[in-house]
C-alpha cells in the first residue's frame, strides 16, 4: 500500500507541486468541479504518476469527511498540498469567507487529525494578506484559535466590516498565515509540519480572470513595477513548495513564504506605493 498525498484543488499551482514530489506515492486529486478532478488525475496518470480524481467541496465539512475516508482507504496520508481557492473577481465577499478562509481552516484542521507522523503539507495563501494594515494581537489570535465552526461570527469578519471582496480575500489569507501557525502546534504533536505559501502574480486562468476583471489594470501595474518585472509560474511556486516539503526542511514549520517578484516590497518601499 502507498503513501498517500492528498491534494485539494486541482489548477495548475496545485498540479505543478504534485508532479515535484507525488512520484511512488497515490496521489488523490480532488476539486469541487468532478470533472476537473478527473481530467488532472488522468494527466498525471498519463505522466507516470498514479492519481485518482475525487470530488470535494473544502467549504463543507461533510464534503472534507468524505474525501479523507476515501483517502485513507488507498493507504496512509502523509502529505496534503490545498491550493483550491476562489478570487476577488470570481466571488461574493460571503463565498470568499466560506471557501477561502473557513474551508482552509477547517481542512487543515481536519487533515490534520489524520496526517501521519513526519507528514507534511502546505497550504496555498496569497500576497494579498500581506497588505491589509495589521489587525492587533487580539484580532490575530481570534483568526488563528477560533473553533472552526466559529470563525465566521467574529466581528471582524461581519459584512458591515468588510468593504469589498478584496478586503474579503485580505481577511481570508491573513487567516490562513496565523491558522498555519495554530495548526503547526497541534501537527507537531506527531512530528508533522504544516507551512503556507503566499503567491503573488501567478499567471493561471484565475490570474486571467483577475487581470480581465474589474483590477485588471491594477494587477498589471503591479507585475510590471515589481523587482523581477514580470508575473510568476506555478512551477517556480512548485519549486518553493518542494523545498519546504523536503525532509531536509524538518526545521520549517508554522511559516509563510512569500513569492512574489518583490512586489510587496514595491507596494511598502517603491512604485507601487498607493498615494496617500
Amino acid at each position: 500500500m502507498k503513501n498517500v498525498l492528498v491534494l485539494t484543488g486541482a489548477g495548475q499551482i496545485g498540479l505543478a507541486i504534485v508532479r515535484r514530489i507525488g512520484s511512488g506515492m497515490k496521489i488523490v486529486v480532488s476539486d469541487k468541479n468532478a470533472a476537473n478532478a478527473a481530467s488532472a488525475a488522468l494527466l498525471l496518470n498519463n505522466a507516470g504518476f498514479d492519481a485518482v480524481g475525487q470530488r470535494c467541496d473544502i467549504s463543507s465539512k461533510e464534503s472534507v469527511d468524505e474525501l479523507i475516508k476515501f483517502s485513507k482507504n488507498l493507504g496512509p496520508i502523509t502529505a496534503f498540498v490545498n491550493a483550491a481557492g476562489v478570487s476577488p473577481s470570481q466571488a461574493s465577499i460571503e463565498i470568499i469567507l466560506k471557501v477561502d478562509l473557513y474551508g482552509t481552516a477547517m481542512l487543515m484542521e481536519e487533515i490534520g487529525k489524520v496526517i501521519e507522523p513526519n507528514g507534511v503539507g502546505v497550504t496555498i495563501s496569497s500576497q494579498s494578506g500581506h497588505r491589509m494594515p495589521a489587525l492587533g494581537e487580539e484580532k490575530d489570535r481570534l483568526l488563528a484559535t477560533t473553533p472552526v465552526e466559529e470563525l465566521l461570527s467574529l466581528d471582524v469578519l461581519q459584512p458591515e466590516n468588510i468593504s469589498n471582496t478584496l478586503h474579503a480575500n485580505q481577511l481570508a489569507k491573513r487567516c490562513n498565515v496565523k491558522r498555519v501557525m495554530a495548526e503547526a502546534v497541534k501537527w507537531g504533536t506527531k512530528k508533522a509540519r504544516i507551512n503556507s505559501i503566499s503567491p503573488g502574480i501567478i499567471v493561471t486562468p484565475l490570474a486571467i480572470d483577475e487581470f480581465n476583471g474589474p483590477r485588471g489594470t491594477f494587477y498589471k501595474d503591479m507585475f510590471a513595477k515589481c523587482p523581477a518585472g514580470r508575473p510568476g509560474t506555478a512551477d517556480e511556486v512548485a519549486d518553493l513548495a518542494q523545498l519546504i516539503m523536503d525532509p531536509r526542511s524538518s526545521f520549517i514549520t508554522g511559516s509563510d513564504f512569500l513569492i512574489d517578484g518583490g512586489a510587496t516590497a514595491s507596494y511598502f518601499y517603491g512604485p507601487l506605493q498607493p498615494e496617500v
